[in-house]
């Protein structure tokens, strides 16, 4: 990292700290899986859009095997191919509703995603159904949900995404928690003869969709109000195997998950309150290639808290997320995966540390400075492998961003991201550090409507 990016990266980080304790403090429990006893239709079409434009400055590797090839942290989802691009990041329809007039105590939770996304790129078709549960609300203080659903878990992954504050999720979020399946670990070496000639062997790359933060299971759920405060738990047993596929290894994923909240007022997404939540998720992964190439189970633990605040023109937010066990751990070199050595060598995968420890902490405050426009801060710290010190890695972001508001279903958001990485343990002339170096930064927009 440079001196000046890196007193940068620093200032802003500490403006943000000072100022503040997405921040939406809902229930995002009862808003996905429950519906508002007798006022629900029988079935609501709902969706919502978001194109996007996004762009770095595609400086190459600058070490390494792979020098003056490209990076793959400077190029844009999901493609990874270009270092700007407009897409469709997601298009999503769906239907929610309840049985009404039969038994407005069930209700059902349908969404298919149709946009360009780790989703739709898993294979299998450009549509993927990502939602399909129903809920059983007969006993009091335990509701049922059955199916495909978001687990109970980190903030960005369980809320609304369409009320999401920013583009990308942080860091320690899209590194530990949106998870990647994969059926070995990258260390198979694949010879390339003939150099970086295109002729690669085989690539060590994701067996389908990413998780989306969700899985398919049974949870036992409920929501309980005293006085102003609202108090929430959540217990769910899942494959541990992501969307669209079945178990792999007969090894249950468990997820516990509870919420206190204080409500000063307002109702759904962008209801006002101050929230703090704790979860736990704790499950195995198998990997089911060669030897060679990591095959067996591991363990994948998962825990974290945080708090969230709404009021007024004010959002804040803060969560610490920690990791133990199988933990994705980036390309070779940084390079494309598929890419091959300059010179005869071997070829680029995806890698999977089947043990390893890692961390990391995000916080955001956001004021809304007139009634359409919102400016927002974050600033989030990803600890990679902090178990092994040549392996370990840190990557800091500060994000500025602005949403304007057409209107209540749709806005404009922008932002810009400093980003940075070091591995802390090397020299500064170590290979690590000079590819780490070439981080670009990012901007992004888009525009997000809801029907």
């Amino acid at each position: 990292m440079t001196v000046k990016k890196h007193l940068l990266i620093k200032t802003i980080a500490a403006t943000l700290l000072a100022g503040s304790t997405a921040a939406h403090s809902a229930n995002w429990l009862a808003l996905q899986g429950t519906e508002p006893d007798g006022q629900s239709q029988r079935a609501r079409v709902w969706g919502f859009v978001q194109p996007e434009y996004a762009r770095t400055d595609d400086t190459k590797l600058q070490a390494g095997a792979w020098k003056d090839q490209k990076a793959i942290f400077n190029q844009i989802r999901p493609d990874l191919k270009t270092n700007q691009t407009f897409g469709v990041l997601r298009a999503r329809v769906g239907v929610r509703g309840t049985g009404f007039p039969l038994d407005n105590k069930v209700n059902y939770f349908f969404l298919a995603e149709f946009g360009d996304n780790g989703i739709t790129h898993g294979g299998g078709g450009s549509a993927k159904l990502t939602d399909a549960s129903v809920t059983l609300s007969h006993i009091p203080g335990v509701r049922i949900r059955v199916g495909q659903f978001k687990t109970p878990g980190a903030e960005e992954g369980l809320q609304a995404i369409h009320v999401f504050d920013y583009i990308n999720f942080t860091n320690v979020t899209n590194g530990i928690i949106l998870e990647r399946f994969f059926n070995g670990d990258g260390s198979g070496t694949f010879v390339t003869p003939n150099g970086n000639s295109g002729a690669g062997g085989d690539v060590n790359k994701p067996n389908g969709p990413v998780s989306a933060f969700r899985d398919i299971g049974i949870q036992f759920f409920d929501i309980f109000k005293v006085n102003n405060w609202e108090h929430s738990y959540a217990v769910m047993i899942g494959n541990g195997n992501g969307i669209t596929r079945g178990d792999n290894n007969d090894k249950n994923e468990t997820y516990l998950y509870w919420s206190s909240a204080r409500v000063f007022g307002g109702k759904g997404a962008r209801r006002e309150s101050w929230k703090m939540f704790i979860w736990n998720q704790d499950g195995q992964r198998t990997l089911t290639t060669e030897d060679a190439n990591g095959k067996g189970t591991y363990d994948r633990k998962r825990f974290g808290l945080g708090t969230t605040f709404r009021k007024g023109k004010y959002r804040a937010a803060f969560e610490y997320m920690k990791a133990d066990g199988m933990i994705f751990n980036g390309t070779d070199g940084g390079s494309l995966p598929g890419a091959a050595e300059n010179g005869p060598g071997t070829t680029a995968s995806f890698n999977v540390e089947s043990i390893g420890k890692a961390d990391g902490w995000y916080g955001h405050f956001g004021y809304m400075i007139m009634p359409k426009l919102e400016l927002d801060m974050r600033y989030d710290v990803y600890n990679r492998m902090t178990d092994v010190a040549a392996k370990e890695r840190k990557f800091e972001t500060v994000t500025l961003g602005g949403q304007w508001f057409f209107n209540k279903k749709s806005r404009l958001i922008v932002n810009y991201e400093f980003r940075s990485g070091e591995a802390p343990n090397l020299p500064g002339s170590h290979n690590a550090n000079k590819i780490l170096d070439g981080i670009d930064d990012k901007l992004s927009a888009q525009i997000l409507v809801v029907f």
